[in-house]
């Protein structure tokens, strides 16, 4: 792994936030993905809750509860020659109210070698008023390798009665296929959130939404498959051959999850991180 975030969170200077890092990488021995590289520091945690399996399954912990602004956090996981990695949360990454114009960020690297394997599947990120939060992921495969991931996003938690009327979320998703862009994205809400996500040309009053990518050489094969589990309010397209495209908006989380299990369980083999399940 040759991204070093760990430079940025001893150099920057900004009021004393969360700062924390997660560096992981996999490797294969005796037919089973196991642990080539650990790094962790600050408010950042891994553990590693499976051991029945051949693939090797990481559980990302935030320790300080969320992200406000001015915290730092930097993710990279890197998935070796012939194995497979899976990265989730084990619970939801929530975006508090932010004093200041310092927005709270979280960063991503993942890279896949040749052959490999990398899931990337967190839970729900819950937006909360007034917060002030960037992310971005930044992918880069090989030829060859394979990539699942699902980013679910909750505008306001419709059971505690919760909207957004003020607010700034900056998200941006970059794969990369042997160097070449693949899939680009981006999100970016300002303002009053609850009002722009109520008309038909975004998400008509629903509350809950996510993205779903699969890259792979058997990208084509699930492109039927995977549309006759979506809901009214999902689409799956094939962007190529080996790139299939899914979004999904819900009421709500709950029905957003609903739509989800099914689909990360036809992509994955039939594989749902432990922490979806509690």
């Amino acid at each position: 792994m040759t991204h070093q975030p760990g430079a940025t969170l001893e150099h920057e200077a900004s009021q004393p936030r969360a700062r924390g890092r997660v560096q992981v990488s996999s490797k294969l021995r005796d037919g089973r993905s196991v642990i080539d590289g650990l790094a962790m520091a600050g408010s950042m945690k891994a553990l590693f809750p499976r051991t029945d399996t051949t693939a090797l399954d990481t559980m990302l912990i935030n320790t300080a509860g969320g992200v406000t602004g001015g915290d730092r956090f930097f993710i990279e996981a890197a998935a070796g020659p012939g194995t497979t990695l899976t990265v989730t949360t084990q619970a939801a990454e929530r975006a508090y109210a932010a004093r200041g114009e310092t927005a709270g960020r979280i960063e991503t690297h993942l890279s896949v070698a040749r052959d490999a394997r990398l899931n990337w599947l967190p839970q729900e990120t819950i937006l909360f008023e007034h917060m002030n939060f960037e992310r971005s992921l930044t992918v880069d495969l090989d030829p060859g390798a394979r990539f699942l991931m699902v980013e679910p996003i909750i505008l306001g938690r419709v059971a505690m009665g919760e909207r957004i009327y003020d607010g700034r979320f900056r998200d941006r998703v970059a794969i990369r296929v042997g160097g070449q862009a693949v899939y680009l994205d981006g999100v970016a809400l300002t303002g009053d959130v609850d009002a722009q996500m109520s008309t038909a040309s975004t998400l008509n009053g629903a509350r809950a939404m996510a993205a779903l990518v699969y890259v792979g050489a058997d990208a084509e094969a699930w492109l039927e498959p995977m549309r006759r589990l979506m809901p009214e309010t999902g689409g799956v397209s094939l962007q190529s051959p080996d790139l299939l495209t899914c979004r999904i908006v819900a009421a709500d989380g709950f029905a957003l999850r609903r739509a989800l299990v099914p689909a990360i369980r036809l992509l994955n083999d039939d594989e749902i991180p432990r922490p979806w399940m509690l």
